[in-house]
């Protein structure tokens, strides 16, 4: 009898040791998801400020079109800077078609490099964007100090900078959307501030 008190005793002190330690983990992981915060566009400082307005651009589309940038519409538009050797951006066309679709109703995206247009105009039949509206313009790129691929401009209807940054993943993308729509500079900056708050409280 006093075998199975004892048995009894163990297994709920097991129970108890298995609670205390399972409440342990769950809260250091909150921290850590705290710690990991997502990571918005990496935004670089060079080129034209967010909330500045942007340089104007009146381009054509590798299918004759006019395309302009940086002056007011009815809608935003995302300059997306990518180029035919860069396997990121090659990763992210179908998620700017899902973005197309999801977000097409207040925004547009205009898909920009530069080099030589027959290499592009192959780029676009094999990927199969003739969907999109593709620039190929060396000052476009020079006017927003693009220094590394996949990069994205975010303006607004205004024709001011809302966001911008270095993306290379979904999230990223979709932080110059949130930004736009918080009215912030960037998530990071909006983390910053935050933290900043947050140590000074």
């Amino acid at each position: 009898m006093t075998t199975i008190y004892f048995i009894l005793a163990f297994l709920f002190l097991a129970v108890i040791g298995l609670g205390v330690a399972f409440f342990v983990l769950a809260r250091q992981i909150g921290i850590l998801y705290e710690r990991i915060a997502p990571m918005g566009a990496l935004v670089n400082e060079s080129g034209p400020k967010v909330g500045e307005q942007s340089p104007r651009f009146a381009l054509a589309n590798l299918t004759g079109e006019p395309v302009h940038v940086g002056t007011p519409t009815d809608r935003a538009t995302l300059v997306f800077f990518l180029s035919p050797t860069c396997p990121v951006c090659k990763k992210l066309l179908p998620i700017l078609r899902s973005v197309r679709d999801s977000e097409g109703d207040w925004m547009r995206i205009v898909l920009a490099s530069d080099g030589d247009e027959a290499k592009h105009q192959r780029f676009i039949n094999q990927a199969k964007l003739h969907d999109f509206p593709y620039v190929v313009s060396t000052e476009l790129g020079l006017g927003y100090r693009v220094a590394r691929l996949p990069y994205a401009v975010l303006i607004d209807r205004s024709g001011r900078i809302r966001g911008k940054g270095l993306v290379n993943s979904r999230e990223q993308l979709e932080s110059l959307f949130n930004a736009h729509d918080m009215g912030i500079g960037s998530i990071q900056g909006y983390l910053d501030a935050s933290q900043s708050s947050s140590a000074q409280g």
